[in-house]
């Protein structure tokens, strides 16, 4: 799965004291949660979405604890497209692990915050972001000599038409 995140700049959120406030701007700026008409600390239609409510009750109640498929589907009163979308978003951003579980003998995946600490998972996050951008400046250079070898092999356009005796 590609590695995702929108990267916005940002003042830190250290000013609010409010859990839910904090999380939903924090998961707007990175991109999982849609960015909306709701304000800041308002409650309204993002605390109540599927994609709130699966990182702060369940994710972020027990962080540690594998959840699967079935069981976020009961607590959330979805499908498990519908989850399996949602959860797919957190892994592109690197905060979920899977764990393997055989409780049942089947052998079922479960998803829970990488380290099962929302911190830890986020360095891992931040790696990737770091990673992301390094290899964005390896093209930027390339891209830049290769502007700068270009124009070092063509003349200037003026120059090129007075060689070919059509400049006036």
């Amino acid at each position: 799965m590609p590695f995702e995140i929108a990267l916005r700049y940002s003042t830190p959120l250290t000013p609010l004291d409010d859990v839910d406030e904090v999380l939903r701007e924090f998961l707007r700026l990175v991109g999982y949660l849609p960015e909306g008409d709701e304000g800041r600390g308002t409650e309204g239609p993002i605390a109540q979405s599927l994609a709130y409510r699966l990182v702060r009750e369940c994710l972020l109640r027990d962080p540690a604890r594998p959840w699967y498929i079935e069981e976020l589907t009961a607590v959330l009163k979805t499908s498990k497209p519908t989850v399996y979308r949602h959860i797919n978003k957190l892994k592109a951003l690197d905060l979920l692990e899977e764990v393997g579980g055989v409780a049942d003998g089947k052998g079922r995946k479960g998803y829970r915050l990488r380290y099962g600490n929302l911190a830890r998972a986020w360095d891992f996050t931040e790696a990737n972001a770091q990673n992301a951008l390094l290899r964005y400046r390896e093209t930027v250079n390339h891209l830049q000599s290769l502007i700068e070898k270009k124009a070092t092999e063509t003349p200037p356009p003026k120059a090129a038409a007075r060689e070919r005796g059509t400049a006036r």
